[in-house]
């Protein structure tokens, strides 16, 4: 039924709320809802603007497990649609900056409110009785907003930086056996009364390697988010479920493993991420490996991406002498 049509929304209150921030580099992103907890009144409804891509606003049904954002609840829902509790509503993966997405919420209930694409990504919409007297108005979320990424991102990229170096390090056996390693991105996850926050550093925190031909590089992650690691060509139809390339083989540790031997080559890690028993809140985890390895052959240069981020700057390079 076409908005227009809703007779009790006639008077009704619209609310703005913000998905995601970065800064100014794009390097440190805030994978969150700002703010991520609200009281509306019944027959309100809320508008969400992305200052970033790659976020999904999704409201499912009691007990329904979260879908991978290819699936949504499933598909997804018009702008405007209206939201009970007995049907889910999902925006989809929004890439579009110039994207807003609208949702009525019409009867009273607490909703979960959650990103599809980010594990991490939680917030609660307190939907009150129209008699019911509101805590706050709009000037409070706004400033709440602000607040919230101000925290997420203040100096997050020394601080997670930093935390990196001291738990790659503190992995000294592993560190043995394979010298050179780059830390793929970082994290936090930030906890709130309302849900669950996360902020990123989209970089890899060794940008530049160098090594000798015949030795071996590993890339692991200490992100709350997943990433890949691409030499030559995307694959297709890319995603972070797009599963690695042919030339990939598994090591018997689990870890993912390639062999370069032209700067021509194309190969493409799949998704590297946390273990799923270390992740929380998603029904079923994204296919992934905790670790990918290149061993190179002949020097060069080699040139690599996170081709899920990489226009958020998450590139680097391989020197590979003789």
């Amino acid at each position: 039924m076409p908005r227009s049509c809703w007779p009790h929304l006639a008077h009704a209150d619209s609310w703005h709320l913000i998905v995601g921030a970065q800064d100014t580099d794009r390097g440190v992103q805030a994978l969150a809802f700002l703010p991520n907890e609200i009281w509306i009144h019944a027959g309100d409804n809320i508008t969400w603007t992305f200052p970033t891509p790659d976020h999904s606003v999704t409201f499912l049904t009691q007990g329904q497990p979260r879908p991978t954002f290819q699936v949504g609840c499933p598909g997804t829902t018009p702008d405007g649609s209206p939201f009970d509790g007995s049907a889910c509503v999902n925006s989809g993966r929004v890439e579009d900056l110039a994207t807003t997405y609208t949702i009525a919420f019409l009867s009273p209930g607490n909703f979960r409110m959650v990103c599809l694409v980010h594990t991490n990504m939680t917030g609660i919409v307190h939907v009150l009785d129209r008699s019911d007297v509101l805590p706050h108005g709009q000037e409070f979320y706004d400033a709440q907003a602000k607040a919230q990424a101000r925290d997420l991102l203040s100096d997050r990229e020394g601080e997670l930086a930093r935390k990196s170096k001291v738990r790659s390090h503190a992995d000294g056996e592993h560190a043995q056996a394979h010298q050179h390693q780059i830390v793929t991105g970082a994290g936090e996850i930030v906890s709130t009364p309302g849900g669950v926050q996360s902020v990123s550093l989209m970089r890899f925190l060794q940008p530049s390697i160098t090594v000798h031909a015949g030795e071996t590089v590993e890339w692991n992650s200490l992100d709350v988010s997943g990433h890949a690691i691409t030499f030559g060509e995307e694959p297709p139809n890319l995603s972070p479920s797009t599963p690695p390339s042919a030339n990939v083989f598994s090591d018997p540790d689990g870890a993912r493993h390639a062999i370069i031997s032209s700067t021509a080559d194309n190969v493409h890690s799949g998704l590297i991420t946390q273990a799923p028993q270390e992740r929380t809140g998603l029904a079923q985890a994204p296919p992934g490996a905790t670790r990918f390895r290149v061993t190179f052959t002949l020097p060069g240069r080699y040139r690599f991406k996170c081709p899920l981020h990489d226009q958020q700057g998450m590139t680097g390079e391989v020197l590979v002498l003789p």
